[in-house]
């Protein structure tokens, strides 16, 4: 996939092989600021692994990503850590919260792991938190419903101010009703915050609010039209 915008997001010429079998090649996508695209392929074919890759925790066999201007296939591993906490937001499917803490500790934890203040970020994730409608943002983020745990998991992403944001299944636990909340809220994020979002899901109705479908299967990455 190519455009003339300038991209948060770069992928050229992306391969990964597993033992000898090779998962995708030739995987190229760019994602400029303020917009999103989504994944969507079946099971096994290589949709979270090539999510790992983006992230930095999976080393392709071939081509480069690049985020927000930063190739992060030549990075050594320290530095594409720091690049992750600071540059890049991630929304997994149960969330990965932690259930003991209240959704203000969760998403201020991910600022203060990336080296922000705490005098800040506990009143961001606090701003976060009431932007997202999360309520009882101080009780236990295990009391929460599934759509509150998500919108949550959106905070902490977004608690960085990330360029590039990464989502993998984020409506896959929800009841139809928070799947299209969850969905509203997270596909509202580039044109708000301007970063660039990238969504992997099975669910086609979710996959319909990205600005570009584009479908990973047998080894190959195409364009969905409509």
């Amino acid at each position: 996939m190519t455009g003339h915008a300038p991209s948060a997001l770069d992928v050229a010429g992306l391969g990964y092989r597993l033992g000898g079998r090779t998962l995708f090649q030739d995987v190229n996508m760019r994602v400029a600021p303020g917009r999103s695209i989504v994944v969507t392929g079946p099971s096994g074919s290589g949709k979270s692994t090539l999510l790992m890759c983006l992230l930095g925790l999976c080393k392709p066999s071939a081509g480069r990503i690049t985020v927000d201007g930063q190739e992060i296939t030549r990075m050594w591993p320290r530095a594409r850590a720091r690049l992750r906490r600071t540059t890049m937001g991630m929304v997994f499917q149960d969330g990965e919260l932690l259930p003991e803490l209240s959704p203000v500790e969760n998403v201020a934890l991910a600022a203060l792991l990336a080296g922000r203040g705490r005098r800040d970020a506990y009143p961001n994730a606090q701003r976060l938190l009431d932007d997202l409608g999360v309520p009882y943002a101080h009780t236990r983020t295990d009391d929460l419903s599934g759509g509150e745990r998500q919108r949550t998991a959106v905070a902490r992403a977004l608690i960085t101010e990330p360029t590039v944001l990464l989502a993998d299944e984020p409506t896959g636990a929800l009841d139809p009703e928070s799947r299209d909340n969850v969905a509203e809220t997270l596909f509202s994020l580039p044109r708000e915050r301007g970063c660039a979002l990238l969504v992997v899901t099975h669910d086609r109705h979710v996959a319909g609010y990205g600005d570009q479908r584009v479908r990973l299967d047998a080894g190959h990455l195409a364009e969905v039209a409509g």
